[in-house]
């Protein structure tokens, strides 16, 4: 379908119409809709959210929305890293008298405090574009992340694998069932990038060829350090390998299991939280998970346990001993 076709009907692929909702759900239940059926919808084909059936013209097939997400991103790649490419010559440019600046202001300090968000991502892109051999990360909260972010960061990726850069990355459990993560981690392929989580892990940090790392000085990550002292490079290392060893590989089962009551491994971390008093935001925040999804398993939790009130559900959470388990 053309774009004209989409301002002509009041389509906008910003926000999908009704028609568009209602056509990608019969596709969805029934496996394919025909093609008359989805004329009133153009904004799915703009989205490839459809595609034409190979063994009849008169029907489409529904692409999961992830994988059409992703595939739009690649296929608009070459456009965005031209541009990219554009900021990251004009970042080096700048750069220049950026450093004169830093040199006469801290004598070339090995932490440099990096405010505003296009002064940090300007340093982080111009120490990553240099990464040679290895780069490290802690992404919390990833099973929260947007398609804005996990598209720049399959931008980011690419130029490294090409070069053979060796990528670690530890993300939170909740991670596991983050759609939007999982499509990325397809994308760049197991090969690429390895993975591991946690139940809980520190905040964001990022160390390029073992020389700096990045890390958040503000809880609004607004204010960030970069540090390029040996030893705190060094000690920022050892942090990364320590959660590496006690972290589950991607590719291996992790706390999705149920217990014999019916319980998850998320539920159970869920479950002591609870009973150190914390609130659903904090909970949440901790276990890298929307606050919606955390009161989703809290009821799921207290469904189980037979619990008709929060109060109820510290009480029923201790004396069933699902703490215990390990």
């Amino acid at each position: 379908m053309h774009a004209g076709h989409d301002h002509e009907h009041g389509h906008s692929l910003q926000e999908p119409c009704p028609a568009a909702r209602e056509a990608y759900t019969v596709a969805v239940r029934d496996g394919r809709i025909a093609a008359a059926d989805a004329r009133s919808a153009p904004c799915l084909s703009d989205l490839a959210l459809l595609s034409p059936d190979p063994d009849d013209p008169d029907w489409l097939l529904p692409v999961p929305a992830a994988d059409a997400m992703m595939g739009l991103l690649v296929s608009r790649e070459r456009e965005i890293r031209e541009r990219q490419q554009h900021a990251a010559d004009l970042a080096k440019s700048f750069s220049r008298f950026i450093d004169i600046g830093i040199e006469v202001a801290s004598d070339n300090s090995p932490i440099t405090v990096l405010e505003g968000l296009g002064t940090i991502n300007t340093a982080l892109d111009l120490a990553v574009g240099e990464c040679s051999y290895e780069l490290l990360t802690i992404q919390p909260e990833a099973a929260t992340r947007g398609a804005r972010a996990l598209g720049e960061a399959l931008q980011r990726v690419r130029p490294l694998a090409e070069r053979g850069v060796r990528m670690r990355t530890l993300y939170q459990h909740a991670a596991r069932e983050a759609p939007m993560t999982l499509a990325y981690l397809r994308f760049v392929g197991p090969q690429q990038v390895e993975v591991r989580t946690l139940e809980e892990i520190i905040e964001r940090l990022i160390i390029v060829d073992r020389q700096a790392a990045f890390l958040p000085a503000r809880p609004d990550r607004q204010v960030a350090l970069e540090l390029r002292h040996p030893g705190l490079v060094s000690y920022l290392v050892g942090v990364f390998e320590q959660f590496w060893q006690l972290a589950t590989p991607l590719e291996e089962a992790a706390y999705t299991d149920a217990t014999h009551e019916g319980i998850t491994g998320v539920q159970r971390s869920i479950a002591r939280l609870l009973v150190e008093g914390h609130l659903d935001q904090n909970i949440a925040r901790r276990l890298g998970m929307n606050v919606r999804t955390c009161r989703a398993h809290i009821a799921k939790l207290a469904s189980a346990l037979g619990s008709n009130s929060r109060a109820q559900l510290g009480y029923l959470i201790a004396r069933s001993g699902i703490l215990d388990e390990t």
